[in-house]
């Protein structure tokens, strides 16, 4: 019996010391990749303004090439909205929020399968003879205990996704001339 007593007090402390160190967690987290394309911004922000474009260079349509994609609002346009459903890359929808011609794309991205929101953004900027396109998303976990765990690996978890998504969209761009 004393065995057992220790057992559950051993397991009571471990859930306490999560529950008391996750207070402490950060609730926001941000993930930035930048690469350098060689091609001018106005021969760059085509792809990244119009999201029916992502196809072509975003990581997740490529891992899942059956996903049902919809899209609605004003083309390249503050509004633009697409929305997905997939097996493997879930459900979520994307809302271009705000734009500056040939320099910036910020967008809302929802999943409301897990509750979960950020705001993204991809900079386009000058760099000499090539152009810098970073790409930079942010949200907040809440207070879910739990969710706060998360933020030290939202880096590992989509830091690669968009390294490989810009690749993908340097190879697209470089390749059209």
């Amino acid at each position: 019996m004393a065995v057992l007593k220790k057992i559950v007090l051993g397991v009571g402390l471990l859930i306490a010391l999560v529950v008391v160190v996750g207070l402490f967690l950060p609730k926001q987290y941000t993930v930035e990749r930048s690469i350098l394309i060689n091609a001018q911004p106005e021969e760059i922000y085509p792809d990244v303004v119009d999201l029916r474009a992502w196809q072509n260079w975003g990581v997740w349509f490529q891992r899942d090439p059956s996903m049902e994609i919809d899209y609605s609002g004003p083309d390249r346009a503050i509004g633009m909205m697409s929305s997905w459903t997939s097996v493997t890359e879930g459900y979520g929808e994307m809302k271009i929020t705000d734009l500056e011609h040939n320099k910036k794309v910020v967008y809302s991205l929802a999943f409301p399968e897990w509750e979960m929101g950020s705001t993204g953004s991809l900079v386009i900027s000058p760099a000499g003879e090539a152009t810098k396109v970073t790409w930079v998303d942010s949200g907040d976990v809440g207070n879910n205990i739990i969710s706060r765990y998360f933020v030290f690996m939202m880096d590992g978890m989509i830091g690669p996704d968009f390294e490989m998504g810009l690749e993908n969209l340097k190879t697209v761009v470089e390749n059209k001339g």
